[in-house]
């Protein structure tokens, strides 16, 4: 069983550090470096460059850590293990430092002075023919690497230790002082200048013990054991000459033939196997997806770009930025996959690629091929509106999108005015003209979204930074309709900034459900409870918020949510939630509201009352506690969202 990544915890009245007299000797080192194995390798990841590329970091990472065991019974350094995990453990606190020690070693530039060891070439371990890296994150983590690359070596692993060990600073100046820091004080400036995103140092992103393998680029290998294999090939006769004793070299029994001998993997990577599927045939075909969509573009014959598209997806460079939504895949296709779109777009070359399970980007500058990105999307089983668009490019926070043949008309909307109407967008070859993205940043004074209509009607989708434009829609779960009428677009204003919490989580769809409406104590009019709930590709991630707002609110207010629950769904249509709220007389209240099949519900904890109904009004205390039951019609009983 894979050991879990946690760290060694001190033990309740135990001293934070070792004392000056205790010794750590080579067992006690080991033991605490297998059982905290993956923990070590990720703190040398993050601490060394990002300039050495994923490939090299990971394994200096592994090297630096199988490095760290002491040749005999060596002093335990007086500081901390880790503020939280198993009792204090000298051997832990000595084996992280010398990894974060050799670490901002192996950072340094190379002098005329002797190198260090951990600036030499590595001896252990060693991959021949494949790249090793962590998996793809999200667009978080993508942006955290980002800032932390930037950082100066201290500064990554003041901010590291911080995060990832939860060690105070107090703790930390000791730590990095004891590593051979000098400037201590500057390394944690400089580290506080990036958000306290720690959470994200969790992430698979920063993980080199769960890596994906890619082939080293082949023509280069194939042009370097060309020599290699002359001389392999005569030392093969002489040994012939010699009578070497026994038959020669045993076969691969079943092994398939190398990658790049291999029929299925030469197919997928020709360019004249693309499936291009033609222009009409979405009029007669028995359902509306990806499948049936054109190759569209103005560089559909061109062999080199597809070439290169194709071969960036089965082996990806070091240099090309890799991102795939959660749940997605970013292998190499099974075959030749479909062509949908090739042709300029802004300053760069676009290819869009579909096989069956994913929709896949590659795109390059106009005037290199270095600089090239590739992202995937989940897309399996999407229909109709699903399949409506893709994004082709993003660029000064304005959005282009490919849409389906069968799209007749684009607009672009604001979701936060459902009154202001819509601004149409030219449509050429199925390409939209740019549209301002939403507002990501700063406060929400709006949310742009594409309109698209066709011949079964008009539906609205949002940018939510993937590939694929999550669809909007609003009602009872199991009932629901697109977001287009004048009702939807009211009922969607006031919660449309809501949806910046689930972006770049693989969304598919987001259903806004007005549950109930609630008179409020005092006169003060009458309140309304929200559900909205995002569904993925993947399944699993499902994001629910319960919202609430009070007469002429702008926005809704988030009062309860939860992750991977099927309330607010079709498998459960069924939710409740509540909340203090302060009438305009200054009394504070308890309210809470279910779906309308709730019979009745209780609070207990701070606050005591019940309630027929399905809504409840308690006057209570600011701040106070509370406990929320609920029980349906059927009888069977709920817990309150959280």
């Amino acid at each position: 069983m894979q050991s879990q990544d946690v760290a060694p915890r001190p033990a309740a009245g135990s001293a934070a550090s070792s004392s000056t007299d205790s010794v750590v000797d080579v067992e006690q080192a080991e033991a605490a470096l297998v059982e905290h194995y993956p923990r070590l390798v990720r703190l040398a990841y993050l601490v060394l460059p990002p300039g050495l590329g994923r490939n090299r970091r990971v394994l200096t990472a592994h090297a630096l850590t199988q490095r760290a065991l002491p040749r005999s019974r060596t002093p335990a350094p007086v500081i901390p293990a880790q503020s939280t995990g198993r009792e204090s453990d000298p051997g832990y606190a000595f084996v992280r430092l010398q990894v974060l020690r050799t670490a901002l070693e192996a950072g340094l530039p190379l002098t005329f002075k002797w190198p260090k060891r951990s600036q030499l070439p590595l001896l252990l371990p060693q991959v021949w023919g494949l790249r090793l890296f962590p998996r793809s994150g999200g667009a978080d983590e993508l942006a955290l690497d980002q800032r932390l690359s930037v950082l100066c070596g201290p500064a990554r692993a003041a901010y590291v230790l911080r995060g990832l060990e939860k060690l105070p600073d107090g703790d930390v100046r000791e730590v990095l002082t004891a590593a051979g820091v000098d400037d201590v004080d500057d390394a944690l400036d400089e580290a506080d200048e990036v958000p306290a995103q720690y959470a994200l140092l969790d992430s698979p992103e920063f993980d080199p013990c769960s890596l994906q393998a890619r082939p080293t680029d082949l023509m280069q290998r194939r042009q370097h054991t060309k020599a290699a294999l002359a001389a392999a090939a005569a030392v093969a006769v002489c040994g012939a000459l010699l009578g070497l004793p026994g038959d020669g070299w045993a076969p691969d029994g079943a092994a398939a033939p190398p990658y790049a001998e291999n029929p299925a993997a030469r197919a997928a990577l020709d360019p004249a196997r693309l499936a291009k599927v033609p222009a009409t045939a979405w009029q007669s075909a028995a359902r509306t997806d990806f499948s049936v969509w054109p190759a569209r573009g103005g560089l559909t014959d061109d062999k080199a770009l597809l070439r290169r598209a194709l071969a960036v997806w089965a082996r990806p460079g070091e240099t090309v930025r890799v991102s795939a939504t959660p749940g997605t895949p970013s292998g190499s296709p099974a075959g030749p996959p479909q062509l949908l779109y090739a042709g300029n777009v802004d300053n760069a070359r676009v290819v869009i690629l579909y096989d069956g399970l994913r929709i896949a980007r590659y795109a390059e500058p106009k005037d290199s091929t270095k600089g090239a990105a590739l992202d995937f999307a989940r897309v399996d089983g999407a229909t109709g509106a699903e399949s409506n668009a893709v994004v082709l490019g993003r660029a000064d926070g304005n959005v282009r999108y490919l849409t389906a043949p069968w799209v007749k008309k684009a607009a672009e909307r604001d979701l936060l005015k459902p009154g202001s109407g819509a601004m149409d967008l030219t449509l050429t070859d199925g390409v939209t003209a740019p549209l301002a993205g939403p507002v990501q940043q700063g406060a929400c004074t709006s949310w742009n979204v594409l309109q698209l209509t066709d011949r079964s009607g008009t539906r609205l989708s949002t940018d939510l930074g993937e590939l694929v434009p999550a669809r909007l829609t609003t009602g009872r779960p199991g009932s629901e309709r697109d977001a287009s009428g004048a009702a939807s677009l009211r009922a969607w204003a006031p919660y449309a900034c809501s949806l910046s919490v689930v972006r770049s989580r693989g969304v598919r769809s987001v259903n806004a459900w007005e549950y109930a409406t609630q008179p409020l104590p005092d006169a003060s009019g009458s309140a309304s409870w929200v559900c909205t709930r995002a569904e993925t590709w993947r399944g699993g991630g499902t994001r629910v918020l319960a919202q609430f707002r009070t007469p002429g609110g702008a926005y809704g207010a988030v009062a309860a949510k939860a992750e991977n629950v099927p309330a607010c769904g079709p498998r459960d249509p069924h939710v409740l939630a509540g909340v203090l709220w302060k009438s305009e007389a200054g009394s504070w209240y308890l309210l809470a509201a279910g779906s309308r099949d709730t019979a009745s519900i209780t609070t207990a904890g701070g606050v005591g009352g019940s309630a027929q109904g399905n809504l409840l009004t308690v006057k209570t205390k600011e701040g106070a506690q509370a406990d929320l039951k609920g029980k349906l019609e059927s009888g069977r009983s709920i817990n309150a969202l959280r």
